[in-house]
């Protein structure tokens, strides 16, 4: 018997790399696991799980994808602690404190490397896909990102339908199981409608448990690439994360060395923890003007 469970033991630990990493103030653990050579994710939040394993990578025109056949070649920890200046805003000093894990992949198949660096804040996560300059991936298109944040339950969402061209809709208010059989009454008339699934919505998208906690995913620093959708498996309650297309159906036109937007995920006791967060501004690149002085807000 002990044979056994030392064996279990062995291929458990063999075929899965986990890495974990806590924000400052403890509320939230993140958990990166490499599973058969699949990078994944979990999140906690005060002890609850609030993202269960979500598959993390991309898939590729013509080429192998970056989804599977990873090995673990490298984690970095650090942490971080600034106050900054925002130029205008609701308040005039923005604390910008996390704890940040970065993990570095090699694909044993194609020796390819991909980094995918976590930022956890006491508000949340952020984290984002880095391709380093390397001799086997320097130009390559997107066929899908396939990030995924999978839900606990059939949460009460707050969604507009994912259309790739407009977001003036109005929001409706249903469990996440319901916004198939709602998504064509959600979509009222208007001038420009290029919706893509009828489970799909926009981000950000905002939710709340049955357990009355809220959660919100989003992305920041949004910059040279597809604008994030999300596509619901809702039979499993899985959310995957859907780019705007240009017209020939690609998702990206990448070259290394360079990065995704950020990928947030906030959580908070109480609707107004959402309202409050910084995370968004927090992972925007900083302002490159020294001189701000000319910038006024309009009342």
């Amino acid at each position: 018997m002990e044979k056994i469970f030392f064996l279990l033991f062995l291929i458990i630990s063999i075929n899965t790399n986990a890495e974990n990493l806590t924000s400052p103030n403890g509320s939230f653990v993140l958990i990166f696991s490499l599973n058969h050579g699949i990078p994944t994710y979990t999140l906690n939040f005060k002890g609850s799980k609030i993202i269960k394993t979500s598959r993390l990578g991309f898939e590729l025109k013509d080429t192998e994808s970056l989804l599977s056949n990873f090995e673990l070649s490298n984690v970095e920890r650090s942490a971080f602690d600034e106050t900054w200046k925002p130029v205008w805003g609701k308040v005039s000093e923005i604390r910008n404190h996390y704890n940040e894990m970065t993990v570095t992949l090699n694909q044993g198949t194609t020796g390819r490397q991909l980094v995918i660096r976590f930022r956890l804040f006491d508000d949340g996560l952020g984290f984002r896909y880095e391709f380093p300059l390397q001799d086997n991936l320097i130009y390559f298109t997107i066929k899908e990102e396939r990030t995924q944040f999978a839900m606990t339950g059939d949460h009460t969402a707050w969604w507009i339908p994912g259309d790739f061209e407009t977001q003036e809709y109005n929001y409706t208010k249903s469990k996440l199981s319901e916004i198939r059989n709602l998504s064509d009454g959600a979509v009222t008339p208007n001038a420009s409608q290029h919706t893509f699934s009828r489970t799909g919505v926009q981000t950000a998208l905002m939710m709340k448990t049955d357990d009355g906690l809220y959660i919100n995913l989003h992305e920041a620093a949004l910059v040279d690439y597809p604008c994030m959708h999300l596509n619901l498996d809702d039979e499993r309650m899985v959310f995957e994360s859907f780019l705007t297309p240009d017209a020939e159906g690609s998702k990206g036109y990448m070259q290394a060395p360079c990065h995704t937007p950020w990928r947030t995920v906030i959580a908070g006791d109480q609707a107004a923890d959402i309202l409050i967060s910084h995370i968004t501004l927090n992972l925007n690149d900083p302002c490159v003007y020294d001189d701000t002085s000319w910038i006024k807000s309009i009342k």
